[in-house]
């Protein structure tokens, strides 16, 4: 089953600073069908205005994963860490027992990126941070892990969860398959262009949540960057 969410339809919060659309419901008050798949708890599209962004917040045990689909954002946290995130980078906040991290928006121009928060596939552990370039697929045309809990994804930032971040960049009229793991549940974000899902149409910035569904096949409508968790 492959199921579009499109984009105008998500909940959405516009605070002036920040502008947010939520693929995955946080309140009951919204769609408690929607509440997560898999280990999979938040995917949010969001604008954040110039120098301004998240000031320092506590989490614990979520992996946090940021993909930049436009400028750029820098972190800080509670471990000393400082990084300027820009398209083409990938970060992840492993929070384990707790850490307090911000993520600004210095730049002159507005930025926009996904924020995927995952649950751990076991509470506490140290806090980590990690940034480090997207691992570039070998050819067009394929899926490549970009932050990973599987230990054969070497190139890709760890993530304490059984799940796999993934990113393929296509150009007009190619197609990538890729063979979902049990129990076969992933969600998929084209960040730019117009995508064909196993015969579904899902334009950029829509949600496809896939269930039960061995191999998907994606074909670019036109030249398209896809973000995909693949979770249990």
């Amino acid at each position: 089953m492959i199921e579009r969410r499109p984009f105008d339809r998500l909940p959405s919060e516009d605070l002036g600073w920040l502008k947010c659309r939520r693929h995955f419901s946080s309140t009951a008050k919204e769609d408690p069908s929607r509440g997560g798949l898999g280990c999979m708890r938040v995917w949010n599209d969001e604008e954040i205005a110039p120098d301004a962004g998240f000031a320092l917040q506590v989490h614990a045990n979520i992996e946090i994963i940021i993909y930049v689909c436009e400028g750029a954002v820098t972190h800080r946290d509670s471990l000393g860490n400082e990084g300027r995130i820009e398209p083409g980078n990938i970060q992840v906040v492993s929070a384990g027992t707790g850490i307090r991290h911000a993520e600004y928006n210095l730049e002159q121009a507005s930025a926009r990126i996904f924020q995927i928060w995952i649950t751990p596939a076991s509470c506490g552990g140290s806090p980590a941070w990690g940034l480090q370039p997207c691992p570039v697929a070998e050819s067009s045309g394929s899926f490549v892990a970009i932050a990973s809990g599987l230990d054969s994804d070497c190139d890709a930032l760890p993530i304490r969860a059984c799940a796999r971040v993934l990113n393929a960049k296509l150009r007009t009229g190619e197609s990538v398959d890729y063979v979902l793991r049990e129990p076969r549940l992933a969600y998929l974000v084209p960040s730019i262009g117009t995508v064909d899902v196993n015969g579904v149409r899902i334009h950029a910035r829509d949600g496809a949540a896939i269930k039960d569904v061995d191999i998907v096949t994606i074909t670019a409508i036109e030249k398209a960057d896809v973000v995909m968790v693949d979770g249990l």
